[in-house]
C-alpha cells in the first residue's frame, strides 16, 4: 500500500481501534465497507469540497463594493486552502508536484478557451493573467488533488494497463483537440474511440477497508466525468464563470461538457502515472473472488 500521511495513519488506527472493539453483526461488515468509502471519498476530494464551499459562500454572502475584488478574494483563498494542505500533512510534497502540473496545464487552456469565447469570468480584480483570474488553475489544481489522493487512499492497481507511452500520446492528443477543434475538423469521437481501444481491456482493482473490488477503468472515468460535472454546475451558479449559455441567466452546464471531462480524465491519470506508476494486482488478489466480480472479506 502506498504510504499515507501521518494525520491519516493517525485516522486509519483510531477507526480500526473503534471497529474492532464495537459489537459483530451481520450487516456490520457490509455497512463498515460502505462507510469507509464514503468517508475515504470525501477525504479525496476535501480541497475541492473547501474551494466549492468558498466559491459558494462568496457568491452568497461577499459584498458587492469590497475594497478586494472578489475574484482577488478566491485566489487568495485557493492559495490559503493550497497552503492548509501542505502544512497540516494532508497532502504530500510528492503530491504536490502532479497538482502544480495540472495547474499549469489548466491555465494554459484557460487563457486559450476565455481568448475564443468559450468561457468567460467576470473582468475584476488585480490577481489574474489577461482575462483569466488565477484562482481558475486552483480548480484544475482540485482535480489533480483528487486524482493523486484516491490513488493512494484506495491503494488503486491496474489489470492490463497500457503502456505507458501510447497512453502518454492518446492525452496529448486530446491536450491538442482541445485547442485545434476550434479551427479545424473535431476530433473528440476518433479520441473517445481511441479511448476505447486503449483502455477497453484496462481494470482497476481498488481496497475500500477489507475487501477488494474492481471496475472497468473506464466506467471509473465516466463517474469522476460525471462527478466533476456536477461540481462545474455548482460553480457556474456562483458565478466562478460562465458559459456563453448562462449569461442572460444561469442554467445547467450541458451534458456534451461530460464528453469534455470524461476526455479530460485520460490527461488526468497519465499525469498521476508520472507520480504513481500503474501497478498490476498481486498474484494473489487476483485468485480471490475480488477477480470474478465478487469481494474477499
Amino acid at each position: 500500500m502506498r504510504s499515507s500521511t501521518p494525520l491519516e495513519q493517525r485516522l486509519d488506527e483510531r477507526a480500526r481501534r473503534f471497529l474492532e472493539s464495537a459489537p459483530a453483526s451481520r450487516i456490520r461488515p457490509k455497512l463498515t465497507e460502505f462507510v469507509v468509502f464514503g468517508l475515504k471519498q470525501g477525504w479525496a476530494c476535501i480541497f475541492g469540497a473547501a474551494l466549492l464551499v468558498v466559491l459558494m459562500a462568496a457568491r452568497l454572502w461577499y459584498p458587492d463594493h469590497a475594497g478586494l475584488a472578489r475574484n482577488d478574494f478566491l485566489t487568495l483563498a485557493a492559495v490559503g486552502i493550497q497552503v492548509l494542505m501542505v502544512v497540516f500533512k494532508l497532502e504530500t510534497l510528492r503530491e504536490l508536484r502532479v497538482i502544480i502540473l495540472f495547474h499549469l496545464v489548466g491555465t494554459v487552456m484557460e487563457l486559450f478557451k476565455t481568448d475564443v469565447g468559450s468561457w468567460s469570468y467576470e473582468a475584476e480584480g488585480v490577481l489574474r493573467i489577461g482575462a483569466v483570474p488565477l484562482f481558475s488553475g486552483f480548480m484544475y489544481a482540485a482535480v489533480g488533488s483528487y486524482m493523486v489522493r484516491v490513488y493512494r487512499l484506495f491503494d488503486l492497481k491496474f489489470a492490463s494497463y497500457p503502456r505507458r507511452w501510447i497512453t502518454a500520446v492518446v492525452a496529448a492528443a486530446i491536450y491538442l483537440n482541445f485547442f485545434t477543434h476550434h479551427y479545424i475538423w473535431d476530433a473528440r469521437w476518433v479520441l473517445l474511440a481511441a479511448v476505447a481501444v486503449v483502455f477497453g481491456r484496462c481494470v482497476m482493482h481498488f481496497r475500500v477497508f477489507r475487501k477488494h473490488y474492481r471496475m472497468p477503468l473506464v466506467v471509473a472515468f465516466l463517474l469522476v466525468a460525471l462527478f466533476i460535472w456536477i461540481a462545474e454546475n455548482i460553480a457556474t451558479w456562483s458565478g466562478a464563470w460562465l458559459y456563453p449559455s448562462q449569461l442572460d441567466g444561469w442554467q445547467p452546464v450541458g451534458l456534451e461538457k461530460l464528453v469534455a471531462w470524461f476526455l479530460l480524465m485520460i490527461i488526468s491519470v497519465v499525469l498521476v502515472a508520472w507520480v504513481y506508476k500503474p501497478e498490476p494486482p498481486k498474484a494473489v488478489e487476483e485468485t480471490e473472488p475480488a477477480a470474478q466480480g465478487k469481494v474477499a472479506y
